[in-house]
């Protein structure tokens, strides 16, 4: 080998390590969308602690059951975007950086350890879906004080939503990326501590 070819390859093993490397720049990301999930854990608690006061304090004949239903559904709505969060987090990191190295660890989700691109974008797609149900479902529920026109807005979105899913999905399933009906199994766990 001459040294032209040498120098060549020395500098292509170098830009394949930096290219590799660079995956490393996603994970401020999701440091980011960690600290993000704690906001929402502290939303969540602000709005469950105003929940529980004005349960308290305002006398039942003045506490609609709308209102009951309108509250408990914001935090559903909550809890759900930090779901789709951990999501994003856990998956796109496994995904798109570095192997999470917790295949023995009793609480991994057993979709973690199968999941590539195209299944967390189905699993991204689906929650969206129940986020979009939840607002939705709030909407219906507080539909007199709506116009039309944004109620309807609504619908379209969500709809629009499922069928992205939808779409997505089955091209998912026609490039082999999710086959039909099959669970993937679980790696056994070691017994050695």
């Amino acid at each position: 080998m001459n040294t032209t070819e040498v120098n060549n390859n020395r500098l292509l093993a170098t830009l394949a390590t930096l290219i590799f490397g660079s995956r490393w720049l996603q994970a401020p990301l999701y440091l980011g969308l960690i600290f993000a999930q704690g906001v929402y854990v502290y939303r969540f608690m602000q709005e469950l602690a105003h929940l529980a006061i004005q349960t308290l304090t305002v006398p039942s004949h003045d506490f609609k059951e709308e209102h009951l239903m309108l509250a408990v559904l914001g935090l559903v709505d909550v809890a759900m975007i930090a779901n789709l969060l951990n999501m994003v987090i856990m998956g796109g990191y496994e995904t798109f950086v570095s192997r999470l190295r917790k295949d023995n660890h009793p609480d991994i989700p057993d979709w973690l350890g199968h999941v590539n691109a195209g299944t967390m974008k189905i699993k991204l797609a689906t929650a969206l879906i129940g986020i979009s149900s939840i607002h939705l479902l709030k909407s219906f529920i507080n539909v007199e004080h709506l116009p039309d026109r944004a109620v309807v807005l609504q619908v379209v979105i969500h709809v629009t939503f499922v069928l992205s899913a939808m779409a997505m999905a089955y091209t998912a399933w026609l490039m082999g990326e999710i086959s039909h009906g099959e669970v993937p199994e679980r790696k056994p766990e070691s017994t050695s501590g």
